[in-house]
């Protein structure tokens, strides 16, 4: 199990990209949370098996029709508690 904390830059705020995030974070099996920030990126934390979050990571990057990821800020965190964090969240 591997944590990762990644600020997304690019046009991702106003676009429902949380929403997508939080759509392929299922689809990954993987659990954490993603946030909007003041300065317009978003924030996103997430954890799991290596291969799913190398997953995750990859297809967050590629944006959609309506996002656009310029690039990623990615670093190591330690693991959460698996039985505190069950799924993965939208923060408002």
């Amino acid at each position: 199990m591997i944590r990762k904390h990644i600020v997304v830059h690019g046009r991702v705020q106003g676009v429902g990209f949380r929403y997508i995030t939080s759509s392929i974070a299922v689809r990954c099996h993987v659990t954490g949370w993603v946030r909007n920030e003041y300065d317009g990126t978003v924030t996103i934390e997430v954890q799991g098996v290596e291969h799913r979050v190398a997953l995750f990571i990859e297809q967050v990057s590629e944006g959609n029709r309506f996002a656009r990821v310029d690039h990623l800020d990615i670093t190591d965190l330690p693991l959460v508690n698996t039985s505190k964090e069950t799924s993965f969240q939208i923060v408002h």
